[in-house]
C-alpha cells in the first residue's frame, strides 16, 4: 500500500502540504464532494493507515474502517461539495474544482501547497498546487482525501435511498448501472438527479 514517500521530499521545505480529491464526477445523480487531507509534516503511516490506497481499490468495510483513523492522524481535513442543481448550472467540470476549493476553504490554516488527483485545477486562492495523474494511486494524502470524499458521497446516497426508494441509490450511489437507468425509464427524474447528464438508452438528446 501506500506511504509517505512522495511528500517526503516537499517537506524539506514545507510544513502543511494538502491531498485533495473528489468523488462523484460520474454519476447521474447526487454530489460530487472532494476532501481536504493535511498530515503533519514527516508524518508515516502506522496500523491500519498502511493499508490506505486509491479508495475504489478498496472495500467498503475497509474505506468506514480507515475514516476515523485518517480523521485522527490528520493535523486538518475539510469537505466540500455541489449539488445536483448546481453542478446542472455551471457544468461537472467547474462543480468539481467548486467543490474541491470549498474543501481547501474550509480548512482553518491555509496550506502551502496543494497536491490534486487528476490533470486540472483552477485554485480560488493564491496557494501553489501540482495535478498528479492517478494521483489516488501514488500519493499518501490525495488517496487519504479520496477515502474521506468517497464515505462522505456514500453516505450522502445512502440517505437519499430512504427519501427515494424507488432508485436504490444504496446499490450504485447514483451511477449510470442497468437497474438505476431502468428506474429512470419508470419513474421519471427524482430532485437529486442531474438533468444536465442525457441518457442515450432514454432516447435523450
Amino acid at each position: 500500500m501506500l506511504t509517505t514517500s512522495w511528500e517526503m521530499p516537499l517537506w524539506s521545505g514545507l510544513s502543511r502540504i494538502c491531498g485533495i480529491d473528489e468523488a462523484g464526477r460520474g454519476p447521474l445523480a447526487g454530489p460530487v464532494v472532494a476532501a481536504a487531507v493535511v498530515f503533519p509534516q514527516h508524518f508515516r503511516p502506522t496500523g491500519i493507515l498502511e493499508r490506505i490506497d486509491d479508495s475504489k481499490s478498496l472495500s467498503a468495510a475497509l474505506r468506514r474502517e480507515l475514516v476515523p483513523a485518517i480523521r485522527d492522524a490528520a493535523e486538518e481535513w475539510a469537505i466540500g461539495m455541489a449539488d445536483a442543481e448546481t453542478i446542472d448550472r455551471i457544468n461537472i467540470l467547474r462543480a468539481t474544482m467548486l467543490s474541491m476549493n470549498l474543501a481547501v476553504e474550509s480548512l482553518k490554516s491555509l496550506p502551502e501547497l496543494l497536491l490534486v488527483d487528476g490533470n486540472r485545477f483552477t485554485p480560488s486562492m493564491p496557494v501553489p498546487f501540482r495535478t498528479i495523474v492517478k494521483g489516488d494511486s501514488k500519493v499518501f494524502s490525495i488517496a487519504a482525501a479520496s477515502v474521506l470524499a468517497k464515505t462522505t458521497r456514500d453516505e450522502i446516497m445512502t440517505g437519499y435511498a430512504r427519501e427515494y426508494p424507488e432508485y436504490g441509490f444504496d446499490q450504485h450511489f447514483g451511477y449510470p448501472t442497468g437497474k438505476h437507468v431502468e428506474a429512470i425509464a419508470a419513474h421519471g427524474r427524482c430532485p437529486i438527479h442531474r438533468k444536465s447528464f442525457k441518457l442515450r438508452k432514454l432516447g435523450e438528446k
